[in-house]
């Protein structure tokens, strides 16, 4: 047996006695998305439950199931104090009635706000199975857990044999470990659907403007999907993204995406968290070519740049005739997040040739409700501001509208919208002094 082993096997122990130092008040960060340790949460909320320990300050983004199921229970609101740097449906109603407090943030930031403004007690996340050398790897997450991992008084880390191997800057040595525990549980997935109609066309337009060996970044859902599709054509494109999602290990695969004309990390597929179905996590186990960094590294506009002809394809909530785009607040209150949004616009905007592109339906509600507003209601926050706003599109068209006047601008958004909704637009518009 390999010293590593011995002192894998030294650390190696229940999840119930990992938790078990926990004091109260304590601080603690935990992985997100398939980051999340669930015997670990388990254990943590148990303990809770039965009176052994109060007043915790949990820190997470994109809180799911396994998170959802233990400390974000409800009977819990009152003895753990969760705060959010991005809001989904686990905690969506916790966030709406005060129960779970929103920490506003732009993505890359959230590194240093752990590493210089928290003082975090515990970390507790996934991590895949140690190797002969003594490393395990943080997987399909890197993000902040990176340095969440290395800024806390204990580190408990969770073995799970689904998790992929990831290289880059993604290895835990086993040195840095303060608990170990060992619990297999199948990876979330999650499945792209099927792009609507409306998606498509976006998709196609999209396609268009992305040129030969360009680099990409895009989100979840169905346009960058369906942008996915449009882009089987194209040669030598490039990845540097927050997230990797299953259309591009597509591409990957039909030798679209090889990376080779990156001005960084040539021929390599950068990221800090990958979400998708089991065909992607098996595709980046062990797999050389795919690389997770820190995204105080993958977010950071400066390195964004330093590619050419950087794309960043993103989506939004509404967009009002001045061309600020509000992606994260609906109905009143806080929807998702700033997430990675803005990291994006202003790195791709100034790569060498580089586009950012935002993309949305033209219209919610079954084409009810015009997303191009006016202006957005009181109290609604602007995720990114009209000045670093590049391109928009829809199913309509796209507009650049960089260099353009604000009555220029307004002219130029009202021809994304629906049709049935333009003459109203305009007519805001003429009193609003833009038309």
């Amino acid at each position: 047996m390999t010293m590593y082993r011995q002192a894998y096997r030294r650390k190696l122990t229940t999840p119930e006695q990992a938790v078990e130092p926990i004091k109260d008040s304590a601080t603690i960060v935990h992985g997100m998305a398939n980051g999340e340790p669930p015997a670990l949460l388990a254990a943590i909320a148990h303990r809770v439950r039965q009176g052994d320990l109060k007043d915790l300050n949990i820190f997470s983004f994109l809180p799911m199931a396994n998170a959802a199921g233990t400390i974000l229970s409800p009977d819990l609101a009152g003895l753990i104090h969760n705060h959010c740097w991005f809001v989904t449906g686990a905690d969506r109603d916790q966030v709406r009635t005060g129960k779970h407090l929103f920490v506003p943030n732009q993505f890359h930031q959230i590194p240093r706000l752990i590493r210089d403004f928290m003082d975090v007690d515990v970390t507790v996340t996934t991590v895949s199975p140690m190797d002969r050398a003594g490393f395990f790897s943080f997987g399909t997450i890197n993000d902040y857990i990176t340095t969440a991992a290395r800024h806390c008084r204990r580190l408990i880390v969770e073995v799970n044999r689904h998790m992929p191997r990831v290289f880059g800057d993604s290895l835990l040595h086993v040195s840095e470990v303060d608990a170990i525990v060992e619990h297999d549980a199948p990876l979330v997935e999650l499945i792209p659907a099927a792009p609507k109609p409306e998606a498509e066309t976006i998709g196609r337009h999209i396609a268009a403007m992305v040129p030969d060996a360009a680099t990409i970044q895009l989100g979840l859902g169905s346009i960058p999907n369906a942008v996915c599709l449009y882009l089987e054509g194209h040669k030598d494109l490039g990845i540097h993204t927050e997230l990797l999602v299953p259309g591009m290990v597509h591409l990957i695969k039909k030798g679209v995406i090889t990376g080779r004309r990156k001005n960084r990390h040539p021929r390599k597929h950068i990221f800090t968290n990958a979400l998708g179905d089991q065909e992607l996590y098996e595709f980046i186990h062990d797999n050389p070519s795919m690389e997770s960094y820190p995204v105080s590294y993958t977010n950071n506009p400066t390195v964004i740049a330093a590619n050419d002809n950087m794309i960043s394809i993103n989506s939004t909530i509404e967009v009002d005739l001045l061309g600020q785009c509000n992606s994260e607040y609906l109905g009143g209150f806080e929807f998702s997040g700033t997430g990675g949004q803005l990291d994006y616009v202003r790195g791709a905007f100034n790569s060498k040739g580089g586009k950012s592109i935002i993309a949305f339906y033209s219209t919610a509600h079954h084409g009810e409700v015009s997303r191009v507003v006016p202006r957005f209601a009181a109290g609604t926050v602007t995720t990114t501001p009209r000045m670093d706003t590049h391109y928009l599109v829809t199913e309509y068209g796209a507009v650049n509208l960089m260099g353009k006047s604000t009555c220029e601008r307004a002219v130029e958004i009202v021809k994304l919208a629906h049709p049935k909704f333009r003459d109203s637009l305009m007519a805001e518009a003429r009193k609003m002094c833009l038309a």
